[in-house]
């Protein structure tokens, strides 16, 4: 999470969109910036609106805008699953290594998810509290609009580093397994379609 305190501006980390990247570029202009552990780095909007943005408001005297990206849903999903697969993931627990990503699509779609499969919802990340969510939230596909709309709030030219890039694998679905994530990540579906 990035925060610049005179444009008013919070920059959601939201997992498996490039927030370590942004971070590299924009760490230096940040009033402040949470980069670890990753539970505070990720902090989503729920948890902003209802304790981080209140005392930010109250400080500054107004309000902040709070932006994200997010992706579109089964390749965010797809980026989880390649990350979970290196060989250095230190829980062999949450390692995908030997699983196929059908099968991994799956597990998420399953109650209760596996320890292999708990990597949350865009959508609940996103969506906060009885509608209040992100004020404005950006296709990852699209991350020149997002750089686009930063450079014009922070009036500086940004360049991403490549950072964190998960390794490549099959990304192969079933009708079946497709047809079953539509249903189970609809929410997810249904904000990124909204955002055009």
């Amino acid at each position: 999470m990035l925060v610049f305190w005179e444009q008013r501006l919070a920059i959601l980390a939201t997992p498996k969109t490039g927030s370590t990247a942004i971070e590299a570029a924009l760490e230096s202009l940040a009033a402040v910036s949470i980069q670890r552990p990753p539970a505070l780095k990720h902090t989503n909007v729920a948890r902003f609106r209802r304790f981080v943005g209140p005392y930010l408001e109250t400080a500054a005297g107004g309000p902040f805008t709070v932006v994200a990206l997010m992706r579109e849903p089964r390749d965010w999903l797809g980026s989880w699953y390649r990350y979970r697969s290196r060989d250095d993931i230190p829980d062999p627990d949450k390692s995908t290594q030997g699983i196929s990503f059908d099968a991994f699509v799956q597990a998420w779609c399953s109650q209760p998810r596996p320890t292999f499969a708990k990597v949350g919802s865009q959508a609940r990340f996103l969506k906060g509290i009885e509608g209040h969510g992100a004020d404005r939230v950006f296709r990852y596909e699209n991350i020149d609009t997002f750089i686009a709309f930063l450079e014009d709030r922070l009036d500086f030219q940004i360049l991403l580093p490549r950072l964190n890039v998960s390794p490549k694998a099959p990304m192969e679905l079933s009708a079946e397994t497709l047809a079953r994530l539509q249903v189970a990540a609809a929410d997810d579906f249904a904000l990124y379609d909204s955002l055009g």
